[in-house]
């Protein structure tokens, strides 16, 4: 996903917070396909001997219902921020395979069954070495929790120790995407013992086998992280404290970025991408995410034309999701099915029934719609007014309602739905299947106030989710992803990208041209710094 021509994007009337119609500015992301070969926007440069400090901006703080504790955590961003202390049993390549991290290897000696060999020289960072006992108990503690993400794991039967290294997973049913789901930050080894016996209290204190201890935190203000004197690679950590200022205002982080208080920042805004040209020693890279926005249509309002899948499906083929992603994302974005788009076996968007078909007529007379936006991430009122030309070209009004991140909340997913429409955003994790969960509001739950449960989707969804990798699966997902776009409950729209900045002279980072976790982190323990001058 790279700077494309705005190709339509003179064609909607916007207004003066849309991205400019001017051809965009080239950045290193454009570099002649480099980071489609490579896996990698940036690599560190290994020349570089440094080591020292290293201060990172963020436009906002994890804010979790269980505090610290992973296994809770429902947001990317505490996703990225917990990866420093915690790790899971498998990791993600710049591909999306699964490659070991705490397990060094693992076997599937049939369809259910999962054997994990633990890694050698692993201790916590107060020294306790990791066992078996830990990966058994964190797994089982994930599974009992009410965390959303536990449902990501699939259908588990069994976890147990099978040796002084080693654990055996066992499924009731073959789950493609379990290694998948463990590859992320919920599904991380916590230190059972300490946890069990109380002397480790995790929605308060953070114990992990990571790179990484927290030094002291100020919710919404800052973290202090210093290096992990017990990690196994702790003396090729070039980072010896890492600073994580929470700066909300995006033009206080562009500024940070130009003078130089902060080496590596996040933006909301793809414009900072052309705000940033020209700044000495500061590069502005576009990741692509399997993250992406969707538009939910509240079809259990009996009351609401939405309740009609014509008119919802109209609604669909109403939308033109390739403007949508060069108008409001600046051409960073790409159109996305239920499968990210970005992902290998994801179904084709050109291809979906609504995008070929194109037909409006049902949507004659359905009166106003209300769009409920929040306000915290400039792209999301950019989609919103996108749609709202788009389907006033198809005689639909639409009112855009503006929100706090709270009281959109409370509209959208509160008991007591209050929206017509409404616009956000999902991780779209590594495995093409695993996002369509959320679609069976059983499953999911949160879901359940907006949504009817589709049985032949949900069919689709377990189908997806038991077949093995192949052109079977491949079709299966096709199938998956054009039942939603017929149903057109909860429409995807748009991949998501990562906006990141950061200064050539004071670090060298190594950063992923995809990411499937949101995790932009990743990879800090293989950045490079300077050396003094």
């Amino acid at each position: 996903m790279r700077r494309s021509a705005l190709l339509v994007a003179c064609s909607v009337a916007l207004s003066s917070a849309m991205t400019s119609c001017s051809a965009p500015a080239t950045t290193d992301a454009d570099a002649a396909g480099k980071a489609s070969k490579s896996g990698y926007l940036a690599e560190s440069d290994t020349s570089l001997k440094g080591s020292g400090p290293l201060t990172v901006q963020l436009d906002y703080d994890s804010v979790e219902a269980g505090g610290l504790d992973p296994q809770t955590a429902a947001t990317a961003r505490s996703w990225s921020i917990e990866s420093l202390v915690y790790e899971p049993l498998v990791t993600v390549d710049p591909k999306f395979g699964i490659e070991p991290l705490l397990a060094s290897s693992w076997k599937q000696p049939n369809a259910t069954t999962y054997v994990f060999t633990l890694r050698k020289g692993v201790t916590f960072s107060n020294g306790r070495a990791l066992t078996p006992a830990d990966v058994v108990g964190s797994i089982q503690r994930l599974l009992k929790s009410k965390a959303a993400y536990a449902a990501q794991l699939g259908p588990v039967k069994s976890v147990k120790a099978t040796g002084t290294d080693q654990v055996t997973v066992e499924l009731t049913k073959a789950y493609t995407p379990f290694l998948a789901a463990l590859a992320n930050t919920p599904a991380a080894i916590l230190p059972m013992k300490e946890i069990d016996e109380g002397s480790l209290d995790p929605q308060k204190e953070m114990l992990g086998t990571g790179p990484f201890v927290v030094k002291n935190h100020k919710q919404d203000q800052y973290w202090n992280f210093t290096r992990n004197s017990s990690y196994r690679d702790a003396k090729n950590i070039r980072i010896s404290d890492l600073k994580i200022e929470i700066v909300p205002q995006e033009a206080a982080r562009l500024a940070a970025l130009r003078n130089g208080s902060a080496a590596f920042v996040n933006f909301n805004n793809v414009d900072s991408m052309d705000q940033l040209t020209g700044t000495k020693n500061a590069k502005v890279v576009s990741q692509t995410n399997s993250d992406f926005y969707y538009l939910i249509q509240n079809s259990k309002n009996p009351d609401s034309p939405l309740a009609d899948e014509k008119i919802r499906f109209a609604l669909n083929s109403a939308l033109n999701r390739t403007e949508i992603a060069s108008v409001a994302l600046g051409g960073q974005s790409q159109p996305t099915g239920v499968t990210p788009s970005v992902l290998p076996g994801a179904c084709d968007p050109a291809k979906l029934p609504a995008t070929t078909s194109g037909d409006t007529t049902a949507l004659k007379d359905i009166g106003t719609l209300r769009l409920a936006v929040y306000t915290s991430e400039p792209a999301v009122g950019q989609i919103a007014q996108v749609i709202q030309q788009q389907l006033a070209a198809a005689g639909v009004t639409v009112e855009i309602q503006k929100y706090d991140d709270t009281t959109y909340g409370a509209k959208v997913f509160g008991a007591e739905p209050d929206f017509d429409l409404a616009i956000g955003w999902f991780a779209g994790y590594v495995d093409a299947s695993m996002v369509s969960r959320w679609w069976n509001p059983v499953i999911a739950g949160f879901s359940g106030t907006f949504l009817n449960d589709d049985k032949t989707l949900d069919a689709l969804i377990d189908k997806a989710a038991s077949e093995p990798d192949g052109s079977t699966r491949t079709k299966t997902l096709a199938d998956l992803c054009a039942r939603v776009d017929t149903a057109a409950q909860m429409l995807p729209l748009v991949t998501r990208p990562s906006v990141i900045g950061y200064r050539t002279d004071q670090v060298s980072p190594t950063l992923r041209a995809s990411e499937g976790y949101g995790n932009l982190l990743r990879d800090l323990t293989s950045y490079t710094l300077p050396g003094a001058k």
